[in-house]
Order: C-alpha cells, then structure tokens, then sequence
C-alpha cells in the first residue's frame, strides 16, 4: 500500500484541511493518508481549541487512514523542530509522499529551495549570527541571511505556510529525500486573517477559533466553513484557550525562584526577571503578553516559552532532540488498520497504542501534558493518556 503523510493541527478541521485531504489523495495516487498531529498543545505555543481525540476523529471522518501524535517535545517549538520530529514520523512510517498547503510555490520549486538551503546552511549561519545585535526578530533575521546567501531564492519567505512546507523541505532533504513533495496550493483564506471570508467555504483557522471563542458572536456562523460532522462534534464541546490555563501559569511564575525559571527551556536573555515582575501585575493571560512584550521576541515565541513553564520543560529535558523514538496512534480507519499491520515490525519507532506502566516512560512529557490539558477543562474532559485506546473509525468516507 502506497501512503502520503501530512502534518497538521486541525485546531479545528475546516473544509481547508478536507480541500487538503482529497487533493493530496488524488495528487499522489496513495492508498493510505497518515496525519502526523499535535497533541494538545501547539505550535504556536496555545492550548489546543478542543483536546486531541476529538481533532482525530473530525480527521477520520474526512478522510485521514491514520492520525499520529507529534510528541509535545516537538510539537511546541520553531518550524525547524516541528518539521524535524514530524517528517521524521512520516519517514519511519514509509510514507513514499509529504504532501503539505502552501500560498506560493510548487513540489519542484521547495525540492530547490530546501536542496540550496542546505547546502549554503554555514553561510546563512554565519549571517544570521552577524544580525543578533541589531534588534530584529528571529524570523526576519533569517529571512535576510537566506536572501544575501541565495539570490532569486524561488520560495516567498514572509508567507508563514512557506516557510513551514520549506523546514518540511529540509528535513527530507537531509534524511536522502525518501519522500516525495506533493504542494497543494491554498485557497481563498490567508493564514493571519482574523475574521470570516463573508460569501466564502473557506476561512483560516485563525479566523474560525476567533468566532467560536467570542461569546458575543454566533457560532452558527463559522458553519459555513466546517464539515457537518466535524461541526457536529464542535457543537459538544467545551472549548480551550490560554485564559483557561492562566492561573495555572501565574502559579508556575510565583512559586518559582529566579533561577528555577532560568533552568526553564528557551529562557534568554534575563527574561525571567522581566517574567516575575510582569506576572504580580497583570490580572489576565493578554495583559500578561502586553507587559513582557519584546523588540527581538515574537508573541508566538513568547507563548511557547509560557508553555514550557506550565509544564516544567527544562533546558536538560530538551537537550539535543535527534529522532523521534514513539508516538501515539491516535485513531485508524479499516484501511489504517491494515497499514499499521504491515509496517509496524519494520517501523523505526515505537507505536504506542495505549498508555500503561509499561510504556508510560516512552510518553512522561506528553502524560504531563494531557494532565495539564485535563485541569483547565475541568471536569468534562476524558482522561488524555492513561486507559484510552486508538479511535476506531467505521465511519469511513467514500474513498473507501
């Protein structure tokens, strides 16, 4: 069986993420559709909107086989990481294809870009170390380091699923490029726009989680832009976002020395004093993000290190990510089912299926996570780790 993988949040599924789905299928001629997902926290450095069974099962019911869980290790940091631990999972799982959205570019074009990036990786190094003091943020500092090194580099650096889809590039890249790049390009909806495309089926996810959390506005109104069973599912849920953890954080800060904070991961540049000073006087997660915002920080970084601290990652924790050794099967179709049978004796890593005291110590960051995630929804919530078995997905699409 011929399988292509993707990486996603689905934070939540959209009819982008179906657009995806059913281009990619048909683009690559696979049999198979493996999502590589993050868990409950994300990217960006947020609480995902609804926990990470729900995102699977809005995933198989709209065409993923397989839904994988990216280890919170990776799943919480910059592009290069993300891209690192997810295409890594994709590779072990002998996905012959890497199919991914971007808003300019194609499979041919990111082969080039990602082949000349890094092969001149010391010169643009060199460059972007060069810039350090000069004030600017990480990602503009590098954007310039590849534009002096590269001429006429063929991708847009400043659109944000670019930039994903070229550390996606990387990756593959520098494992021997097992994986074929399949680009589909997006439609209608810009990654940054924060409210609704009137008229349109599809807006960015952005601009849906803004709606649904917005307790002035309807949530009937992102209907348009949501498979029905996925808004089925939505309509049940109670929803997250960093105001649900933010006592949970200001606890972290206060009861933490100074230099227990500076042991966190990603703490530079004295940053936890600025923390301890801002976190007494702010009364709410914006305020807080308003107070320690930083000339050289974006918020997304900002909020990834908020992430470290609530769930204690330190530096020693962290230190030198290679591969991934494990990841969670979230949920299979029949069709996924067959696949795992076949490729999980030659797989390079662990499949967990479920979570007990034997395999526990493959999951502890993750265990933490799926904890941490429990108690800021309360008591509605499922347990995230322990006791839960793969979604079984009968409900198939017509693929099938």
């Amino acid at each position: 069986m011929k399988a292509c993988g993707i990486v996603a949040e689905y934070n939540p599924f959209h009819n982008g993420h179906l657009y995806q789905i059913s281009e990619a299928r048909k683009k690559s001629r696979s049999d198979v559709m493996i999502v590589v997902m993050s868990g409950n926290f994300l990217q960006r450095g947020e609480p995902a909107l609804i926990d990470k069974w729900t995102r699977a099962e809005m995933a198989l019911k709209h065409g993923a086989d397989i839904v994988l869980e990216l280890p919170v290790a990776y799943s919480v940091q910059p592009a290069d990481i993300f891209a690192k631990g997810a295409v890594g999972i994709l590779h072990a799982m002998k996905c012959s294809t890497l199919s991914f959205g971007s808003e300019s570019g194609n499979s041919d074009q990111f082969e080039v870009a990602s082949k000349l990036m890094v092969d001149q990786a010391s010169s643009i190094d060199e460059l972007f170390k060069e810039r350090a003091e000069k004030g600017q943020t990480y990602a503009s500092r590098m954007e310039q380091a590849i534009s002096e090194t590269i001429p006429n580099f063929p991708i847009d650096l400043s659109l944000p699923n670019n930039q994903l889809g070229l550390a996606y590039g990387r990756e593959n890249y520098k494992l021997g490029s097992p994986l074929q790049l399949e680009v589909i390009q997006r439609k209608q909806a810009d990654y940054h726009e924060k409210t609704l495309q009137q008229g349109g089926t599809i807006s960015s996810a952005t601009a849906i989680r803004n709606q649904l959390l917005s307790s002035e506005l309807d949530s009937d109104a992102v209907a348009n832009f949501i498979p029905v069973a996925s808004m089925n599912i939505l309509k049940n849920q109670s929803l997250s976002s960093w105001a649900d953890f933010w006592i949970f954080l200001k606890y972290q800060i206060l009861s933490s020395t100074v230099e227990e904070l500076k042991q966190i991961y990603q703490m530079e540049e004295g940053l936890e004093y600025l923390l301890k000073k801002s976190i007494q006087q702010s009364h709410s997660f914006e305020e807080f993000m308003m107070r320690i915002k930083h000339k050289r920080m974006t918020r997304t970084r900002l909020q990834r290190l908020c992430v470290y601290i609530l769930l204690q990652i330190k530096k020693t924790d962290i230190s030198g990510l290679s591969t991934v050794h494990a990841t969670r099967v979230l949920g299979f179709s029949t069709v996924g089912q067959d696949y795992l049978n076949q490729v999980k004796k030659e797989a390079a890593l662990t499949l967990l299926t479920k979570i007990d005291k034997q395999s526990k110590n493959f999951w502890e960051l993750d265990i933490k996570a799926g904890n941490l995630y429990e108690l800021g929804n309360g008591a509605n919530l499922g347990r995230q780790d322990f006791g839960r078995m793969p979604i079984k997905s009968i409900d198939i699409s017509p693929h099938h």
